[in-house]
């Protein structure tokens, strides 16, 4: 079935409601979040060696099997949907996937975030892996081998997920990118859990923003004056960035046209999955500050919905790699310049806060360490990923950064988070690619912080001033710098300049 056949079977089996422009509005019931506790891969002889155990919770191939089987038998005699869908693994190489679903809209969903083959494509289409979900099955722990009634589980060997008793769905989407974590660095290729674009003018001038839900990728990344490649999921091979999917998955939480006009504007777009917002009955006009079902509400949408978007999914090398955190201390400055090592510690790092409703059970930011900033769809050991960008940076060399869009003059509940234009604004220094400007060694974390930035306040820049108390923010920064060591004490070195990294703030 194509968009429009989707829609109207969506309405009809009253999975949801007509809105705007001709979006559908759906609601995700108890799930309103990805379940990363529920997530399980198979043990298997071919894989049982690089898979990062530590992270990724096991299930034996027998309670696999009887998952399967189970579902099968569960899904007989039901209406099915199923999609022959492409995921990019290279500029011009792509990864097969038949995704079969049990409600419309999460194929509808599905076929807006990847990539529809074309017509020939499809004569000799052959899956490399396949997904069924199913929400109406709940899975039982004690027959299954899971903890709970909701289940997300892959074997790389039977090329086989299998999704069960939620109705989230992000959870098709981020399995696919799990799938890919596993398979791309074996073709020396970095899966990065970023979004990116480039200049309007220059395809080599890419820029990558690494960083979990809710620190900012989706909404920096669509930037009016610049050519968007992809909001998520990227691969970064030797020909350049490429795109993995097809489509966007935007928060919409206080979304507004004011700020943010190609994303606004999405949501009154035809076939736009809107979901888990409020709306009026009447007109169908959705109430973007409205969190009473979850503050994770969402749309998602081909990315041909934005103006500027590439056409290809392809930009070159980047000049600029920029790492997100959401920092709910208010210790970090707004930005900071990094060395090579310093990137890649902090990208195995990981720091942020996960914001409200992205995960079943979070109602407010909570500081976090999430590696690579993906951890949830990490199934290989870090050290995988960050010898795989160590490389990738010290061959090409970037300018790499850490933008906070966390909060500033106090924590979370006594600072304020720093305004979208404000981040917008160092935003466009870091993009002007100078070459040429002051900074000051941050005194906690050692980076490089630019002294001066056009429009934007010098007490910004230094937080500390930005406190009420600066034995406050001196007693916050140390303990935040004391869970960045105690963090990266699990990883495995990766070479001595990260290593010293790590040496000179346990020590300092």
């Amino acid at each position: 079935m194509n968009e429009i056949e989707l829609v109207e079977e969506a309405i009809r089996k009253g999975e949801g409601k007509l809105g705007k422009g001709g979006s559908l509005i759906v609601f995700t019931g108890d799930k309103t979040g990805r379940s990363p506790k529920d997530k399980h891969v198979v043990r298997e002889k071919t894989t049982e060696d690089k898979i990062w155990w530590e992270n990724n919770r096991p299930m034996s191939a027998y309670h696999f099997d009887t998952l399967y089987s189970d579902m099968l038998e569960h899904q007989k005699g039901k209406c099915l949907y199923s999609q022959a869908l492409q995921a990019s693994i290279d500029t011009n190489e792509f990864f097969n996937i038949e995704v079969t679903t049990e409600l419309a809209w999460h194929s509808l969903f599905i076929r807006h975030l990847l990539k529809v083959p074309s017509e020939e494509l499809l004569l000799d289409f052959e899956p490399n892996f396949k997904i069924i979900n199913c929400p109406s099955f709940f899975s039982d722990p004690n027959r299954h081998g899971c903890v709970s009634k909701t289940t997300i589980a892959i074997s790389f060997e039977k090329k086989l997920v299998l999704i069960c008793g939620t109705e989230y769905a992000g959870e098709n989407k981020k399995s696919v990118f799990t799938l890919l974590n596993f398979l791309l660095p074996d073709k020396s290729t970095m899966p990065m859990h970023c979004s990116a674009n480039h200049a309007i003018s220059d395809k080599d001038d890419v820029a990558l923003f690494f960083g979990l839900s809710g620190t900012g990728k989706t909404t920096l990344s669509a930037d009016p004056d610049r050519v968007l490649i992809g909001d998520d999921e990227h691969g970064w091979s030797d020909t350049g960035v490429f795109n993995i999917e097809g489509g966007c998955y935007a928060k919409t939480i206080n979304l507004s046209y004011e700020d943010e006009p190609e994303i606004f504007s999405t949501t009154e777009k035809f076939a736009t999955v809107i979901e888990n917002m409020n709306y009026d009955p009447v007109d169908r006009s959705l109430n973007f500050s409205d969190p009473s079902i979850t503050e994770n509400m969402r749309c998602a949408y081909p990315i041909s919905y934005i103006k500027n978007s590439s056409k290809s999914g392809f930009g070159g090398v980047p000049k600029n790699i920029i790492l997100l955190t959401c920092d709910a201390f208010g210790v970090l400055p707004p930005v900071a310049r990094l060395t090579s090592a310093e990137a890649i510690f902090y990208f195995l790092s990981g720091f942020t806060s996960k914001v409200a409703g992205t995960e079943e059970g979070i109602k407010e930011p909570v500081p976090t360490f999430s590696t690579c900033f993906g951890a949830p769809f990490m199934p290989q050991k870090p050290e995988v990923y960050g010898k795989l960008l160590w490389n990738r940076i010290n061959s090409k060399n970037p300018v790499c950064w850490l933008l906070n869009t966390g909060w500033s003059g106090g924590s979370y509940g006594e600072g304020k988070r720093i305004s979208i234009d404000l981040t917008r604004k160092i935003l466009k220094f870091i993009l002007s690619n100078k070459t040429e400007f002051e900074t000051r060694p941050d005194r906690f974390f050692n980076f490089s912080v630019p002294l001066e930035i056009d429009e934007v306040p010098a007490n910004l820049l230094n937080p500390q001033k930005n406190w009420a108390s600066e034995e406050a923010y001196d007693r916050a920064a140390a303990e935040l710098k004391s869970m960045f060591v105690n963090n990266f004490q699990q990883f495995s070195s990766i070479n001595e300049k990260v290593d010293g990294v790590y040496s000179r703030l346990k020590n300092d």
